[in-house]
């Protein structure tokens, strides 16, 4: 079967269509067209692929070579009594390349901005023999991302310094290919670009994958709809489902390139998380879950503490203290689940859990208190993230939305206005969006619809251009989007709600909703990493080192949620044009 795909991979790939596309690309880009490279990477879905190049006066012997490569793996693997069956096939063609000076990657780093964003191989000599591919060399960190946002910004880089890790290089090619070390990084190396396409197990069509911007080495998606989307946030779910464990209690996440479980836990995430878990069922009426979401609630409940018969609080016991968003997700979660049970079994545990956020309160200026130290219960911070600003705000209309206490509502109110007057529009923080959703249902103030919808327009411009997935801001929008709507549905009087601009907002969320997919683990991706099994088909955040955790998976699948219930009206608002020209890379054909 796995030399199916190989066979699948190369057919495709030495047609007459697909090879002269990249000859003539590879003749633009170098001014040769008689010098392939080609790369073959398998894996077996549960080790870090294996990669094996050839070259050739044609890309039909390029191929031949890189293959006979492969082949003489799988012998030796196999005649070792360690079989490794290539389930994934991933193929890169060099397609363009460059010597420059190594000091130079500084230049390279600095043109992308963020960790594991360079989207180039390295060759440490003219002939390719030592030689990684982009994958390869992110997925093992071979480059040193040593830079912070803020010296890239002030310019503080240190261009004679090498990037290139000689230790990490040289353990990659032993553990992986029992080669002997390199002993030391040349002057000079090559930087260069591929285009690449993926067959893996089950898959009946070769996937062409995107050569170029952020959206290198995915596989290409025409169209970005509810389906797409569905397919993927089910899966992640499904995924995140399954980090419970019998006590209830999450895994709290993995560094993939290592494939090292994190260390620590957080029982505010834990929470969080759960709020997907939720959806899940909701959608999926998949019954299995219940025991989960059962057991999952069970461990948190575990870390309530009652400072009196009124009020609870939950407790960060590995920290000692109080976190004031701690209490929001709590009742977030608790009233998801009991909307989607159709149970009032948590509604004392939610008013206590909101009289606990009350106490966090000034009453006059609305602002909370963010930290307090445990047992003491006294403030241990007065602020800490404006995230638990929006929680807490969030939690308080909810609580109101199931207990009809007005004092919780007054509370939502109070820090509305808090937030009017600090301009917190300036955070882009998705649950100040949430909130201010949950307020309007109960609150018709004509401000605090058009405070919602400016948290929407005058962060479009940089949501819209922001390089990394950053999950939450598709949450944000997607909330702003309720907003929006209900206005119009309820004939809110305002001249700035009359002249909103709804097509660039719609263009936003879909721009934002396909390029997250940037932070899908496709398998493509997935099998660079140590153990590929481990991270498939969950979300990561790349310039975190591809992590995977918790309430990163948490939050792509709530911006993805609310996109796919809201997908109608958002494409009704794009045009043809503009979907055909989210795809920045040249398609080199259409694939069967």
């Amino acid at each position: 079967m796995s030399a199916n795909r190989v066979a699948k991979l190369k057919s495709h790939i030495l047609s007459d269509e697909i090879s002269s596309k990249l000859k003539e690309k590879l003749q633009a880009n170098t001014g040769n067209s008689d010098s392939f490279i080609v790369y073959l990477s398998i894996s077996n879905k549960k080790d870090r692929a294996r990669v094996f190049h050839g070259k050739g006066d044609t890309l039909q012997n390029a191929w031949t070579n890189a293959e006979k490569r492969v082949s003489e793996f799988q012998r030796k693997a196999l005649a070792s009594k360690r079989p490794f069956a290539a389930l994934w096939v991933k193929a890169d063609i060099v397609t363009a390349y460059e010597t420059i000076p190594t000091v130079d990657l500084n230049k390279v780093v600095v043109k992308y901005r963020w960790k594991n964003f360079a989207r180039i191989g390295i060759s440490l000599d003219e002939s390719f023999i030592n030689s990684f591919i982009e994958a390869e060399v992110n997925g093992n960190k071979m480059i040193d991302y040593k830079y912070s946002q803020s010296e890239i910004n002030k310019g503080e880089i240190n261009y004679d310094s090498n990037l290139l890790s000689l230790t990490t290089i040289n353990h990659y090619r032993k553990t992986y290919y029992g080669l002997p070390p390199i002993k030391e990084i040349p002057d000079n190396i090559i930087v260069f670009t591929t285009h690449c396409f993926f067959c893996g197990e089950g898959d009946e069509v070769v996937h062409e994958l995107y050569s170029d911007n952020m959206d290198f080495g995915r596989r290409r998606v025409d169209f970005v709809d509810d389906k797409v989307i569905n397919e993927a946030i089910v899966n992640a779910s499904v995924y995140l489902a399954n980090m419970i464990g019998a006590d209830g209690k999450f895994v709290y996440g993995y560094f993939p390139i290592f494939g090292a479980e994190i260390a620590g836990y957080n029982i505010l995430r834990h929470t969080s998380s759960l709020w997907s878990i939720i959806n899940l069922y909701r959608t999926s009426k998949d019954d299995t879950l219940i025991p989960k979401i059962d057991s999952a609630i069970g461990y948190m409940l575990s870390y309530i503490d009652y400072p009196d018969e009124h009020t609870a609080y939950l407790v960060e016991k590995g920290e000692s203290e109080v976190k004031l968003g701690a209490n929001g997700v709590s009742i977030l979660m608790l009233t998801e689940y009991m909307d989607v049970f159709k149970t009032d079994k948590f509604i004392e545990t939610t008013r206590k859990l909101a009289n606990g956020i009350l106490k966090l309160q000034n009453a006059e200026t609305g602002k909370y208190s963010h930290v307090l130290n445990f047992p003491e219960y006294t403030v241990k911070e007065e602020f800490r993230t404006v995230y638990y600003d929006g929680e807490a705000t969030f939690a308080l209309a909810r609580a109101y939305t199931y207990t009809n206490d007005e004092r919780y509502l007054e509370g939502a109110r109070a820090a509305v206005e808090n937030f009017i007057a600090e301009d917190y529009i300036k955070h882009r923080d998705h649950w100040v969006a949430y909130s201010m959703l949950e307020v309007t249902k109960h609150i018709k103030d004509v401000r605090y619809y058009e405070f919602a919808l400016q948290n929407m327009e005058k962060n479009l411009k940089g949501i819209y251009h922001r390089e990394t997935s950053f999950h939450t801001y598709l949450e944000m929008l997607m909330t702003g989007w309720q907003t929006y709507q209900n206005a119009i549905k309820e004939g809110v009087e305002s001249d700035y709600i009359k002249n909103y601009d709804p097509t660039y907002f719609a263009q936003t969320i879909y721009h934002r909703a396909r390029h997250m997919l940037n932070g899908y683990f496709y398998p493509e991706y997935a099998m660079y990493m140590k153990f590929p099994q481990m991270v498939v088909e969950s979300f990561m955040v790349r310039h975190h080192s591809y992590r995977v955790r918790t309430d990163d998976i948490q939050h792509f699948i709530g911006g993805y949620y609310f996109y796919c219930v809201y997908f109608d009206e958002i494409k009704a608002l794009l045009s043809d044009e503009f979907i055909k020209g989210q795809d920045e890379s040249e398609a080199l054909g259409r694939l069967h």
